[in-house]
């Protein structure tokens, strides 16, 4: 499970490229509550998804030719300038070499072999999220992918992922879980994209999942504020109720109600 107490290779950040940061923060403040704070004009419009004060996300309005409007993942760095390497030498490529963020990290965006985008943010004043798994917040990421060994095995060698088999009926799922951590760990998963229909044609990419309180709930918000549904909700046993969705400006999430531990 995703935890604030952040270590290496796990989800730290997240932040949306949009072109409409006014209709972007309206449409998640319906569905999440989400309060959107300006990091001021020297930060060029970048801001915060606040959660009862908290930050949950992060977003700014993007123009076309930075590419569609998305979720982006970012995941801890000891040392981005490091990873960035390790990345190159992975076969992965670099979007945007480090750099400093004010005071507060030092980032970058890189490509796995695949092509799909990945932050990753090395804390300074700023760890990173201040709520994850609560309702209203990131819980889950997801990798689609067309070569699940590769893959997993570019991961390994930029952040020392190790990877487990979950069994359900009809095949098994691919989980992630932090280098020398246990499987209780796990924060997502690798699923290749021959696998699932909704994702099939949609091409590789990272797809965030929001716990929720009510997953229908949520996808009538969606729709009611011009959002897309790629998944109705979906019973998923002993994971949760889920549903894929797209917000009125095409940015892909999903959204869970999780289910219950077992114990």
């Amino acid at each position: 499970m995703l935890t604030t107490r952040f270590v290496t290779g796990a989800p730290n950040w997240i932040d949306l490229g949009t072109p409409d940061i006014e209709g972007a923060s309206a449409f998640y403040a319906h569905l999440f509550g989400w309060d959107f704070r300006s990091a001021g004009p020297e930060m060029g419009g970048y801001g915060f998804f606040q959660l009862d004060g908290r930050t949950a996300a992060a977003g700014m309005q993007n123009p076309p030719e930075q590419g569609p409007p998305s979720w982006n993942v970012y995941f801890q760095s000891p040392d981005a300038d490091a990873t960035t390497k390790a990345t190159e030498q992975a076969h992965g490529s670099v979007l945007m070499r480090p750099m400093d963020v004010a005071e507060e990290g030092r980032m970058a965006i890189l490509a796995d072999r695949a092509g799909v985008p990945f932050g990753i943010w090395q804390p300074r004043r700023t760890t990173g999220l201040d709520v994850v798994m609560d309702p209203g917040s990131l819980c889950w990421v997801e990798l689609y992918t067309p070569d699940l060994p590769a893959a997993a095995g570019f991961y390994n060698a930029v952040f020392g992922w190790e990877t487990s088999a979950m069994d359900f009926a009809g095949g098994s799922y691919t989980c992630v879980n932090p280098a020398g951590k246990e499987e209780r760990d796990m924060f997502g998963g690798i699923v290749p994209l021959d696998a699932d229909p909704t994702e099939a044609e949609s091409g590789p990419y990272w797809l965030p999942y929001f716990e929720v309180t009510d997953t229908d709930e949520t996808v009538r918000k969606a729709q009611e504020r011009g959002g897309g549904v790629r998944m109705p909700a979906t019973d998923l046993a002993g994971v949760g109720r889920i549903a894929k969705l797209t917000d009125p400006y095409g940015a892909r999430f999903a959204v869970i109600k999780s289910a219950p531990p077992q114990g």
